[in-house]
């Protein structure tokens, strides 16, 4: 569970960042998933953006990928959501 303040850093660590994934019709599919924990064990701070073809909200899709792959949704803003999982590899640490 992330404190305020790591959730703020990590808010301010995102505004810059380009979404690296996108979500279309698939929704929270096995695929999407599985290229979502790629991308947190490389990166850890990942933003991803919810195409308009998605039929599925926004909110849902967060709550969906969230649990599937064990990170925490750090933001979620009309159909941008970023989220946050600490990397296995002790190389990168985003909040230090």
């Amino acid at each position: 569970m992330l404190t305020s303040k790591q959730r703020a850093y990590l808010r301010k660590l995102a505004n810059n960042m380009d979404a690296i994934m996108q979500i279309g019709k698939q929704g929270a599919a096995e695929e999407v998933c599985r290229a979502l924990d790629e991308a947190l064990e490389a990166r850890e701070l990942v933003k991803v953006s919810v195409l308009n073809n998605c039929e599925a909200e926004p909110k849902e899709i967060a709550e969906q990928l969230s649990k599937k792959t064990r990170s925490e949704c750090v933001r979620l803003i009309g159909k941008k959501i970023v989220f946050y999982r600490k990397s296995r590899n002790k190389d990168i640490d985003v909040l230090n």
